[in-house]
């Protein structure tokens, strides 16, 4: 195989990869609260005490936040966005 066959086929897989992953990304997601590992949250508190992602003191904090696949967050334990609030409420 010459070198222009070569990257013509390996820039073709590559494209073929990224079409493969695109429905993946595109599937709808949905906040998860209290999964987030310490520093894995994807962005502010509930709480307010931060607005960054990462920043995540606790692991499973309650008032800290992942997005996870749409109708997975039960499967993992967590809490909607409602039932955060009134976690945090009743606090």
């Amino acid at each position: 195989m010459n070198q222009r066959t070569l990257i013509t086929v390996a820039a073709a897989s590559l494209i073929g990869l990224g079409l493969a992953a695109a429905p993946a990304a595109a599937a709808p997601k949905e906040k998860c609260f209290g999964i987030a590992k310490a520093g894995q949250n994807d962005c502010a508190s509930q709480l307010g005490t931060h607005s960054c992602a990462g920043q995540a003191k606790l692991d499973n904090d309650k008032t800290e936040w992942k997005y996870v696949a749409k109708g997975t967050c039960k499967q993992l334990n967590g809490l909607s966005k409602d039932e955060a609030k009134a976690y945090v409420k009743n606090r």
